[in-house]
């Protein structure tokens, strides 16, 4: 196996691990103690129902770029604070707000991570994000991390009107890069999304499997499985001399 030309790499659940309860339970406290008549609590339980019962309608909006991240966020507080009581504006501009401080506080990359990415720098491999999602969302992330200089092209799905498991998005990062197709790795979580698109766009499909999933018979077949990314790090050291 010779060393990937360039790494493209997916973002959410891949280098992020997954944005947890924290954000929304300090923000429910937070607003709480701001507003005693409201308790943090049923905040907590009630926001929980609104975004089952809200995000699926609006999600193909929001990695398309229709919607922004912040509009999106600001709609799911009207109504938990609708439901709770609380009609005012002002108070639902506040949850947004202050749940977006705690959303960019709580981001944290996996331990695997930092790693790779000096690896990639050493190889000389050239590094491309390509995340589905609105552009403020994923950006906030990357800005709260501090990982966008990492990146010799970053493709968001709400820029580009293009969302993984299109084959189209990854052609992006490709013409970005001025790269065709032989010895590009795709690095993702999602069989549906990663690991599709970069068997539709002719680009190597490595699955990060860090739960150990089995997949079923009609999933989508990476190129190769990796438990975590520190496995593709002997990969880039061993063959920084090959062409």
């Amino acid at each position: 196996m010779t060393r990937p030309r360039a790494l493209f790499l997916d973002l959410d659940d891949t280098l992020i691990d997954g944005l947890g309860p924290e954000a929304v339970i300090r923000t429910c406290e937070e607003i709480a103690a701001l507003h005693p008549e409201l308790d943090g609590a049923r905040l907590a339980a009630v926001n929980a129902a609104v975004w089952e019962a809200y995000w699926p309608s609006v999600e193909d909006r929001w990695t398309l770029g229709e919607l922004s991240g912040a509009a999106v966020t600001l709609e799911a507080w009207r109504r938990t604070l609708r439901i709770c009581g609380c009609a005012d504006e002002a108070v639902a501009r506040q949850a947004a707000r202050i749940f977006r401080q705690q959303a960019s506080a709580s981001y944290r990359l996996f331990g695997d991570v930092r790693d790779l990415a000096a690896s990639a720098r050493q190889a000389r491999i050239p590094l491309a994000l390509i995340t589905n999602g609105a552009s403020d969302t994923q950006r906030d992330k990357l800005s709260a991390l501090g990982i966008g200089q990492w990146f010799d092209a970053i493709v968001i799905s709400g820029e580009v009107g293009l969302a993984k498991p299109d084959p189209r998005i990854f052609e992006v990062a490709l013409e970005a890069l001025g790269l065709g197709r032989d010895g590009v790795w795709h690095v993702g979580d999602s069989l549906a999304a990663d690991v599709a698109g970069a068997k539709a766009a002719g680009v190597t499909a490595v699955w990060v499997n860090r739960s150990r999933l089995r997949r079923r018979d009609d999933d989508p077949e990476p190129d190769i499985e990796v438990p975590s990314l520190a496995e593709l790090n002997p990969l880039l050291s061993a063959m920084r001399g090959c062409a």
